[in-house]
C-alpha cells in the first residue's frame, strides 16, 4: 500500500478563527483559556479532516499561534535575555505570552521589548521570526507545547506524524548577535535538545518524525553539508523513524549528501524539480522510504491526475512498498477549502485545488497506481482530465492584443529619459523638500469603520456613491492628520483599498478573486491571494481619481502609490501554462499605463512597491541572474515612460539585500525605502558597500510592534545611516505601511518621527 500523508496543513482556519481569536486576545477581550481551546478546536478539526480524506498519518506540529520556527526557538529555549524569561526556559515552560513578545514586541502580560527580526521564508510570502544566536549558547528542552499536542492527536485516535524544522535548518535561518562567530559552532548544543526531543516522541508511541530541512535546495558551504552527516549520524540512535523533507527546488549538488544520511525516509519537491525523482531513486538505500511531492503545494491548480499516475507508475514498481506521496511542500501556502467558493464563478471553480482538495489528490493518486481505487476516485480522475481540457480550450484566456505589445517592446521603454543624477535637480526645483524628508509607505489605519463600509459595499447594503464618499471622508481625514504632523510628502492612505494586490488584481483582466482563499503571511496576518489564470490588462485608470484627491486638500507634493509587477506576481496565485516572466511584463505594461496617467493628473511623487523582488530570487545562486533580468526589466517598464521630473520610489522590506544589491541599483528607483529599524541600520551595509547612487529611506522604526519608538532612538539610528549615506540622499520614514496599526499608535509615533528629522536638520543643515 502507497502511504499518503501530508507535510503540514493550513493552521488560520477555514474562516481564519485562528487570526481572530489571537487578535482578541492581544486586545485583551478573550481570556488565554478561550486563545487555548480555539486552538485546540482547530487541531482535532484538522486532524479529521485529514484523516476524512484518507490519509495515512495526521500531521501533527504544524500547528503555531504565530510561526513555526518561533515554535522550535521556544522549544530550543533561544529566548533572548531581553525578554525575561530565564525562569521559563530553565525550567521549560516558556510562556505563550513570551512567544508574543519575541514575535511583537509585547504581550498581554511582560515588559515590552524590541521585537524580533523577521523575514521571508525562503522564496515563499510567509514570514518567520529570525532565531538569535550567541557565541557559546546553550540550549535546553524549554517547552513542552508539542508533545501536548501529541498526546491530543493520541487521545483523540489519531495516528500521528510529527512535523518539526530540521536542526540545521533552523540553524541556518538564525543570525548571529553580538560577537561573530560560525553558527555551526552551537550544532551540538542544538542536537542535544532535539535528541531529548526524539526521545520524548518516541515515549509517547510516535513512529514517524518529519524534520523540514529546505535548507538542502540551497548552495551549502562545505562546512554545512559535512555538518548535516555528523548531525543526521547522531541523531540515527534516536527510537524513532526519522523523514527529512526537502522542498522549493532541487538536491542538485547536496543530492549525494542527502541521499547518503542514515533516516529512514526522504521527501523531495518533484514539483518544482520535477528531473530530480529518477536521480534519487538511483541512490537511495534499499530500506529508505521515498516521499514524492507531486501535487504542488505552493499554488491552487488542479492536479493533472491521469498525467501524474503514468509518472508514478514506473516509480511504483522501482519503490513497490517504499513509495509515499505528498503535495510538494506544506498546505501552509495555499487556502483551505475551495468547497467555500459558492461566488466564483464555476468554469474557474473546476480548475482549482485548495488544501482541503489537495488531500483527495494525494490520497486518490496513492489508490490509482495501487488499483484500490473508489468510485469516488475514478469520479475525480475523469473530473481533473475534463477540467484540464476546458482549462486549455478556454477563450477566457488569451488576448492576441497582449501578445502582440509584449512583441513590440523595445530596449528604450525600460529606460529612463536621463540618469539619476540629471533627474535629481530636476526633481528637487520642482518638490522642493527639505533635508531628511519624512514620508510613509503608503497605508494608514484601516479603521472598522472602513472594513464595515467595505463589507456594506461589497453586501449590496451601501450604493457605490455613498461608498466613495466614505472613501474621500477617510482620505481627507489621512491628508489632514499627515499636515497636522508636518510630513513632507503625504500619502492618500489607500482607505479604499482591502490588500495592495488584490486591490489591483480586481481592476485588470486576467484575474480572478475568492471569498476565503485566504492564506498566512506572518503571525496573525492573512491574504487573500489573487488568481491570475489569463492575459493582463488594464481597462481603465485604478488609483488616479483618489491621487487626484488627495492632491486637491494640499499644497505638499502627494504621492501616488502602486504595487510593483514582480510583487504582484509574487504574491498571486499564478498561470502555469505559460512562463512567470511573461506574465509579469503584461502586468508591467498595465501598471506603465497607470504611471503615465498618475504624472498626467499631477502626481509626480509615484512609489512603485517591490517587496517581493529578493522573495522571487531562486534558491540556487546559478539560477539568479536569468530571473533578475526579468523582474529589474518588468519594474523599468512599469516606471519609465514618465517625464525626469517625476520622482518614482518603491519599497522593499524584510529582505535581505547583499546578494541583489546591484539589481536592485538596476531599478534605478530616485527613492528606495527599506526596513532597517528591527536590524539596526546593518541592512544598510550592503548600501554603503556597493556604493548606491540613489537616494533612500530607512525605516526608522517597525510598525509590526505597538510600542511608539522614542525620538531619540531614531535620531540616533539616522546617525548611524549618516555613517553609510550622505545627508542629502536619506528620507525618514517607518519601515513598512501603517494599515494594521491604530491611529492611537500611529499619530504619537509619527509625530515622534517628525521630530527626529526636526532635530537632524538642525544638527545636520
Amino acid at each position: 500500500m502507497t502511504v499518503s500523508h501530508i507535510l503540514g496543513y493550513p493552521r488560520i482556519g477555514a474562516q481564519r478563527e485562528l487570526k481572530k481569536v489571537t487578535e482578541a486576545y492581544w486586545k485583551g477581550d478573550v481570556t488565554r483559556e478561550a486563545l487555548e481551546a480555539t486552538g485546540q478546536a482547530l487541531r482535532l478539526s484538522h486532524w479529521q479532516t485529514q484523516q476524512a480524506a484518507g490519509l495515512d498519518m495526521v500531521s501533527v506540529g504544524d500547528f503555531a499561534f504565530y510561526d513555526q520556527v518561533l515554535n522550535v526557538s521556544v522549544m530550543l529555549g533561544a529566548v533572548p535575555a531581553r525578554f525575561n524569561a530565564q525562569q521559563e526556559v530553565s525550567t521549560g515552560s516558556v510562556d505563550l505570552d513570551t512567544a508574543f513578545r519575541m514575535a511583537r514586541g509585547r504581550a498581554p502580560s511582560g515588559t515590552p521589548a524590541a521585537a524580533c527580526e523577521m523575514t521571508k521564508y525562503f522564496d515563499t510570502n510567509y514570514h518567520y521570526l529570525v532565531p538569535e544566536l550567541h557565541k557559546g549558547q546553550a540550549f535546553t528542552l524549554a517547552s513542552q507545547r508539542l508533545f501536548d499536542e501529541v498526546e491530543e492527536a493520541l487521545q483523540a485516535g489519531f495516528t500521528p506524524k510529527v512535523t518539526l524544522t530540521g536542526p540545521l535548518t533552523w540553524l541556518w535561518l538564525g543570525k548571529t548577535k553580538g560577537q561573530e562567530f560560525d553558527r555551526l559552532e552551537l550544532l551540538d548544543s542544538v542536537l542535544d535538545v532535539y535528541s531529548d526531543i526524539l526521545s520524548r516522541l518516541a515515549t509517547q508511541g510516535i513512529e514517524w518524525v518529519q524534520l523540514d530541512e529546505p535548507a538542502l535546495v540551497q548552495d551549502l558551504p562545505l562546512a554545512w553539508q559535512q555538518a548535516y552527516e555528523r548531525a543526521y549520524h547522531r541523531l540515527q540512535s534516536a527510537p524513532v523513524k526519522l523523514l527529512v523533507a526537502t522542498y522549493f527546488g532541487a538536491l542538485g549538488d547536496n543530492l549525494s549528501l542527502t541521499t547518503r544520511l542514515p533516516v529512514d525516509g526522504l521527501h523531495i519537491d518533484a514539483v518544482r524539480a520535477p528531473g530530480q525523482v529518477e536521480s534519487v531513486i538511483d541512490r537511495l538505500s534499499p530500506h529508505q522510504v521515498l516521499s514524492v511531492g507531486l501535487v504542488d503545494g505552493r499554488n491552487i491548480w488542479r492536479a493533472d491526475l491521469a498525467a501524474l499516475r503514468e509518472r508514478l507508475l514506473p516509480l511504483k514498481v522501482r519503490l513497490g512498498q517504499r513509495l509515499w506521496l505528498a503535495p510538494s511542500c506544506s498546505l501552509l501556502h495555499v487556502p483551505v477549502d475551495l468547497r467555500q467558493e459558492t461566488e466564483l464563478d464555476a468554469e474557474l471553480v473546476n480548475w482549482l485545488a485548495f488544501a482541503r482538495q489537495k488531500l483527495d489528490e494525494v490520497v486518490t493518486l496513492a489508490r490509482l497506481i495501487d488499483n484500490r481505487t473508489t468510485p469516488a476516485d475514478e469520479q475525480r480522475l475523469s473530473a481533473a482530465t475534463r477540467a484540464l481540457d476546458e482549462r486549455r480550450e478556454s477563450a477566457r484566456i488569451h488576448q492576441p492584443a497582449v501578445s502582440e505589445r509584449l512583441a513590440a517592446i523595445t530596449a528604450q521603454d525600460s529606460q529612463r529619459q536621463s540618469p539619476y543624477a540629471q533627474r535629481s535637480h530636476a526633481q528637487r526645483r520642482l518638490l522642493a523638500l527639505p533635508l531628511f524628508p519624512t514620508t510613509t509607505i503608503g497605508s494608514f489605519p484601516q479603521t472598522d469603520a472602513i472594513r464595515a463600509a467595505r463589507r456594506a459595499f461589497k453586501a449590496g447594503e451601501l450604493s457605490q456613491a455613498d461608498y466613495e464618499a466614505r472613501m474621500r471622508e477617510e482620505i481627507a481625514y489621512a491628508v489632514e492628520r499627515q499636515e497636522a504632523l508636518g510630513l513632507d510628502v503625504p500619502v492618500h492612505g489607500e482607505a479604499e483599498r482591502n490588500d495592495m494586490v488584490e486591490y489591483f488584481g480586481e481592476q485588470l483582466d486576467g484575474f480572478a478573486f475568492t471569498r476565503f482563499g485566504w492564506v498566512q503571511s506572518y503571525g496573525s496576518r492573512c491574504v487573500k491571494p489573487p488568481i491570475i489564470f489569463g492575459d493582463v490588462t488594464r481597462p481603465t485608470p485604478m488609483t488616479v481619481r483618489w491621487s487626484e484627491y488627495a492632491q486637491s486638500l494640499t499644497q505638499k507634493p502627494m504621492k501616488g502609490m502602486l504595487t510593483g509587477p514582480v510583487t504582484i506576481l509574487q504574491w498571486s496565485f499564478v498561470r502555469d501554462d505559460q512562463p512567470r516572466a511573461t506574465t509579469c511584463r503584461q502586468i508591467a505594461l498595465a501598471l506603465r499605463d497607470e504611471v503615465c496617467d498618475l504624472e498626467k493628473a499631477g502626481i509626480h511623487v509615484i512609489q512603485i512597491d517591490e517587496p517581493a523582488l529578493r522573495e522571487g530570487l531562486p534558491l540556487r545562486q546559478s539560477e539568479w541572474q536569468a530571473y533578475l533580468d526579468w523582474a529589474v526589466e518588468s519594474f523599468q517598464l512599469s516606471a519609465a515612460g514618465v517625464s525626469d521630473s517625476t520622482q518614482i520610489h518603491t519599497h522593499m522590506c524584510y529582505s535581505e539585500f547583499n546578494d541583489i544589491i546591484g539589481a536592485i541599483a538596476a531599478l534605478d528607483a530616485d527613492v528606495i525605502t527599506i526596513e532597517t529599524s528591527r536590524s539596526d541600520m546593518q541592512l544598510l551595509n550592503a548600501f554603503q558597500d556597493f556604493a548606491y547612487p540613489n537616494e533612500i529611506g530607512p525605516g526608522v522604526y517597525d510598525i509590526h510592534t505597538p510600542n511608539i519608538p522614542d525620538i531619540e532612538w531614531m535620531v540616533t539610528l539616522m546617525e548611524k545611516a549618516l555613517e553609510k549615506i550622505p545627508a542629502e540622499r536619506l528620507w525618514v520614514n517607518p519601515d513598512c505601511g501603517l494599515k494594521t496599526r491604530g491611529w492611537a499608535e500611529v499619530e504619537p509615533a509619527l509625530a515622534n518621527m517628525v521630530e527626529a528629522a526636526h532635530q537632524l536638520r538642525q544638527r545636520y543643515a
